[in-house]
């Protein structure tokens, strides 16, 4: 049996509460969806959450509601899942990439100083940046918002990973530095409504703007209706071309429960990545680094392993460890490495300290029920090699 990198935590008060939901009136837009967004905003001492059917989906309306159109640029960080950029492109817009930082592995700020300055020069700046905090590690959203306010962009924080983290004592999810975060509730992330999303925020006009679209542009509400004739009954207008983005209760029922879990589950995260500190910091391979003001959710614990160092491929650890039953994983692929984002003229190369980690890094499992007998086989594994 194959140890997995990630998997959902699924008690039986989680699936109790989805019965109730069964047994009840609602199953696809009641009452569990707005109390779920009700307390993922006060968990993240945010205004304003609106639940999507994905993470992809929220951050498809934050660029709607932001006005992202064709000829407008996105930029983001190459390592990211595709999502990340996809959203843009639905919209018609421009996608470029601002390489890492080569210890934290989030968005570079020098890189993206630079490349701000450079396009401002050429008037190609970006009318959305969206960083990714990955691994669950925030970037450093306060030096990026500072950029924000010379350069003119919009923030869209791709939070993806990191519900329950924190940055500089806050919670990551505020939206005190950007317009909109969102997070994905996919099954291997923090917590879970098997496929889902949540995009956050603090203006009421964005918050409004994202429930139309994620319900086919249509409004329930008579102030925004244009008027229609007095004989004709009228009790919702499609006002825009919207989608069906919607959460279900069922959806929202899982995932309430499980936030009710989602401090266990940090906490089990911090310890199983403070074992692997301990017992690998031995080895010639590079562990991730954490800032001392930034709380990581700790989605994921990579591992870097160069050759010049410890003997090593990626590509021989990476079929060890596999070999040996452990399911380890690459995240991620750049994304201008992609086919499709190849043919959009991105070389080799594009982003250099992107494909350095691309090619060094190894995915640990790390998840709530990896027991510590799982874990020594990891780390035996992984000592057997490199010793």
């Amino acid at each position: 049996m194959t140890i997995p990198y990630g998997r959902q935590h699924v008690t039986q008060a989680d699936i109790d509460a989805v019965v109730e939901v069964l047994r009840s009136d609602w199953l696809t837009q009641g009452p569990m969806v707005p109390r779920f967004e009700q307390a993922v905003a006060d968990h993240c001492q945010a205004a304003w959450a609106v639940a999507v059917n994905s993470a992809t989906s929220g951050l498809h309306i934050a660029c709607l509601s932001l006005g992202l159109g064709p000829e407008d640029w996105v930029w983001t960080s190459p390592m990211t899942f595709v999502a990340s950029a996809n959203c843009a492109r639905y919209c018609g817009a421009r996608v470029d990439f601002v390489d890492i930082d080569p210890v934290t592995y989030n968005m570079s700020i020098p890189a993206l100083e630079k490349k701000l300055i450079d396009a401002e020069q050429t008037g190609k700046l970006p009318k959305i940046l969206i960083p990714v905090h990955l691994c669950g590690q925030s970037c450093d959203m306060e030096a990026v918002d500072a950029l924000r306010q010379r350069y003119g962009f919009r923030i869209i924080e791709d939070a993806s990973h990191a519900i329950g983290g924190s940055y500089k004592n806050n919670p990551v999810g505020n939206c005190r530095y950007g317009d909109i975060a969102v997070f994905s509730f996919h099954p291997v992330k923090i917590i879970t409504t098997g496929e889902g999303g949540m995009a956050l925020t603090n203006d009421p006009i964005l918050a409004n703007r994202m429930r139309r679209l994620r319900s086919h542009g249509v409004s329930h509400q008579p102030a925004e209706m244009l008027s229609r004739p007095e004989h004709e009954i009228w009790n919702y207008q499609q006002l825009e071309l919207g989608y069906n983005y919607r959460m279900t209760d069922i959806q929202a029922a899982l995932g309430l429960s499980q936030l009710s879990q989602l401090d266990h589950f940090i906490q089990r995260r911090t310890e199983i990545a403070h074992r692997y500190d301990v017992q690998l910091r031995d080895l010639p391979i590079t562990l991730p680094y954490r800032q001392h003001d930034i709380r990581s959710s700790l989605h994921l614990y990579p591992i870097r392993v160069s050759r010049e160092r410890c003997g090593k491929t990626q590509r021989q650890v990476y079929e060890s460890l596999k070999q040996g039953g452990v399911g380890v994983n690459v995240h991620y692929i750049p994304v201008y490495r992609q086919p499709y984002y190849e043919q959009q003229g991105f070389p080799v190369g594009y982003c250099p300290e992107a494909e350095r980690y691309f090619q060094e890094t190894v995915t640990l499992p790390i998840h709530p029920t990896l027991t510590e007998a799982e874990q020594d086989l990891v780390i035996h594994a992984l000592r057997r090699l490199f010793t």
